[in-house]
């Protein structure tokens, strides 16, 4: 999941809630939306391999 901050950059979260703070965890904090996306896909890629 990738959400824009106030501050135009782009941060991607995990797509399930942490069990211990309710709130999603950050998985990184991007310049582009472009590589917010590549690296998620590299996260996906990851959970399998």
């Amino acid at each position: 999941m990738i959400r824009k901050l106030k501050s135009g950059k782009y941060r991607l979260y995990s797509r399930k809630k942490d069990e211990k703070t309710g709130r999603r965890r950050n998985l990184g904090t991007f310049d582009s939306r472009e590589a917010a996306e590549k690296h998620e896909r590299e996260v996906q890629y990851f959970k399998r391999h």
